[in-house]
């Protein structure tokens, strides 16, 4: 019974380590891949908001 409680320990650390790393040291750019402004007007100025 020790053993098993033993492993759920590990487990449990190495997804809650695997998740800190995954949202805050792995790149956004990475994980969400680029996108590209919608909203982009142009070099010009055009006044569009």
């Amino acid at each position: 019974m020790e053993t098993a409680q033993h492993i759920l320990v590990y487990i449990t650390l190495a997804a809650a380590v695997g998740y800190l790393v995954w949202k805050f040291l792995l790149p956004k750019s990475l994980i969400y891949g680029k996108k590209k402004d919608s909203k982009s007007c142009g070099d010009d100025n055009c006044g569009c908001s």
